[in-house]
């Protein structure tokens, strides 16, 4: 079928013959002619990317009388990028009419927007909220609308304007003409099509929410402390890439963006926070491929209409199925291919079949490239931009002589490689020490799931355990630490093992062999301000996480540090444990810890200190006599800080009695 089959206006068809448009995708060949008829409600289910723009916009302006000065026809969309874009689209659809098309948003002088209504509009093309501030400023006479055209309603309700839609759809003619566009159908969407519209044909392209056949959905399963250095091996994986990033919140899209543009790539983010002067700035640098990287939430990236995005990369899944179903048809508009790229963790594996059962789409398991693979298609790129290059022979003609004077000396092999590992030094520096990143479909709380469902908290044989300084409080993440310690060392991220992450400090292991290497070169270096000191944990005496007789068990592998004990380090004799515990003296009287427990008079605590045999410390427990307080010091036998006696929900002195509650137990009183 073509255009002039549909039965379009002469003038129309001109613009369309100027444009290039020879054939109408599917939901124009089904939604123009039906559109045409004078009275005719109409719901339209198809993906971004699929023409609906001329399949509502086209018959729109076929349809008014270009003579009225009152506006027939109004288009509501969600965001200012959309309006403007609808607007523009519209304007060179009309062309050969006299039509006047005003666009109506936020984020910009209202005053303009006021005086181009007064003069006379035929269609104007808004947001929900400056829409409704200008009928309550009665500028906008509405009388006259005979369509009114509900453009991506899903992502207009996801966004809170249910109400604005409301009160827009009750002030316009009861008779007028509803056409509502949109890629979802959730509950509210069908809640207006049944309270506002009668009858209206229901037309489908592929199933109800279904994906975009021409898209590629693929997913990497990593850990998560790896999510960051994946997205940039995608990224290198792919350097033709133009492409969004999806993040979950605003601080999380700052956060990668600013870490990619430090890297040397070239992103930006899109989030709330943004001025629209700030936000114009960045959608223009990215529609005209000046940005090659978008990063953005999902509340931001509503109603963006750019051509050509060759991958979407989904940093986490969104919380709904219906904002992922948005993500993924940003790529592969117009007929286009592309890929939606989702990185997970073994946990959300659950997620991935929920999408592919809602959206009726395979998702493929991606394996995330390792160095070599990077570095040759880098290095293909590379080689082919310089086949490619114009060389300006007027130019450089003068200064050939100097040229060839500076290459005597080498060959041509030489010449190349020089100028290969001018280039491409960074990329093979980096990636000298890249460990795989792709995790096995696991729990991801640190280690493999053994029996019962337990994760294996014991130290690895040949592995040294250091204790950081800085966690989580600090900005300290796993991702981060493992920079700091591999920067630092130039070791790759396979000599560190497992990291267990704290509100205030952490742990980390490592290769034996890399012990001296870490701690002089780790020590001291910067993070975010702070200064990063660590340690070596002594492995607590008859064994780590587990011990047979049930007392001594360390809940973080029993680390000890000049007291003994470690995290909830248990001794079933009198001398206490736990982390930075001190002591003066040994076994019985002595003790500290965080959580420390003893059945005999050694109290515990966080930081206790003791020189005999008072304890001290945060939830000190102790069966004896002595008390607990955080950070207290006693140097005889009294205790100080905030006294507790019973401790932390149960002392080893004894069985706690049912219906005890379970935190801080006993009396509390000031010293």
């Amino acid at each position: 079928m073509t255009f002039e089959e549909l039965g379009l206006r002469s003038e129309v068809l001109k613009s369309l013959t100027e444009l290039g448009f020879e054939a109408p995708t599917p939901i124009q060949e089904k939604a123009i002619p039906y559109l045409m008829q004078e009275d005719c409600d109409f719901v339209g289910l198809a993906q971004t990317g699929t023409g609906k723009t001329a399949a509502f916009g086209l018959p729109l302006i076929n349809n008014i009388d270009t003579k009225a000065r009152l506006p027939q026809g109004l288009i509501i969309c969600p965001t200012r990028e959309l309006c403007l874009q609808i607007a523009k689209d519209l304007n060179v659809f009309a062309k050969y009419l006299d039509c006047n098309i005003t666009a109506v948003y936020g984020g910009t002088d209202i005053r303009k927007q006021i005086t181009d209504i007064k003069k006379g509009t035929s269609i104007i093309v808004a947001t929900p909220g400056r829409l409704v501030d200008l009928m309550n400023r009665k500028v906008i006479q509405l009388s006259q609308v005979r369509y009114v055209v509900l453009d991506e309603a899903d992502e207009m309700l996801n966004m809170g304007f249910k109400e604005d839609i409301d009160a827009v759809l009750e002030t316009t003619p009861v008779d007028k003409n509803v056409w509502l566009f949109s890629a979802t159908m959730p509950t509210e969407v069908a809640r207006i099509a049944k309270t506002y519209m009668h009858d209206p044909l229901e037309v489908s392209i592929g199933h109800k929410n279904q994906s975009n056949e021409n898209i590629d959905h693929i997913y990497y399963m990593v850990k998560e402390r790896d999510r960051y250095e994946a997205v940039k091996r995608l990224i290198d994986f792919n350097p033709t890439i133009y492409g969004l990033i999806f993040c979950r919140t605003k601080n999380e899209t700052a956060t990668v963006a600013e870490k990619l543009g430090r890297e040397g790539y070239n992103a930006e983010p899109l989030h709330g926070d943004l001025t629209q002067a700030m936000r114009d700035r960045v959608m223009d640098r990215f529609r005209s491929k000046e940005l090659q990287i978008l990063v953005a939430t999902d509340v931001a990236a509503r109603g963006l209409d750019i051509d050509n995005i060759t991958h979407v990369i989904n940093y986490n899944l969104p919380d709904d199925i219906e904002n992922y179903t948005h993500r993924s048809g940003r790529t592969a508009r117009a007929g286009k291919k592309g890929e939606s790229l989702v990185l997970i963790n073994g946990r959300e594996i659950g997620k991935i079949k929920a999408i592919e059962r809602q959206m009726r789409t395979t998702f493929t398991v991606g394996e995330i490239p390792n160095a070599e693979e990077i570095c040759e298609i880098q290095l293909m790129k590379l080689i082919n931009k310089t086949i490619a290059t114009e060389v300006k022979e007027d130019d450089i003609a003068k200064f050939m002589p100097q040229i060839l004077e500076a290459f005597e000396s080498l060959s041509k092999e030489d010449i190349i490689k020089r100028f290969v590992s001018t280039e491409f030094n960074r990329f093979i520096n980096y990636y000298d020490r890249a460990g795989d990143l792709n995790a096995a479909a696991r729990d991801d709380r640190g280690g493999e799931r053994g029996k019962g469902g337990k994760s294996d908290r014991t130290r690895e044989e040949g592995k040294t355990r250091f204790f950081v300084n800085l966690g989580k409080r600090d900005g300290l993440n796993p991702g981060a630490l493992l920079r700091v310690v591999c920067d630092a060392t130039g070791l790759n991220s396979q000599a560190v093992g497992r990291i267990d992450l704290l509100t205030s400090y952490s742990f980390f292991e490592a290769d034996q062999e890399h012990t001296e290497k870490i701690l002089k070169n780790v020590n001291g270096t910067d993070f975010e301000g702070h200064q990063v000191n660590i340690e070596v944990t002594a492995q607590k005496e008859g064994g780590s996480g587990r011990s047979e007789g049930g007392r001594g068990r360390g809940r973080f592998g029993g680390d000890s540090r000049s007291g003994g004990g470690g995290f909830s380090g248990r001794s079933g004799g009198s001398g206490g444990g736990g982390y930075a515990g001190r002591s003066g003296g040994s076994g019985g009287s002595g003790g500290g810890g965080y959580a420390g427990r003893s059945g005999g008079s050694g109290g515990g605590g966080y930081a206790g200190r003791s020189g005999g045999s008072g304890g001290g410390g945060y939830a000190g427990r102790s069966g004896g006599s002595g008390g607990g307080g955080y950070a207290g010091r006693s140097e005889g036998g009294s205790t100080g800080g905030s006294s507790r006696s019973g401790g932390f929900g149960k002392s080893e002195g004894g069985d706690r009695p049912r219906g005890e509650r379970k935190s801080f137990g006993g009396d509390r009183k000031r010293s």
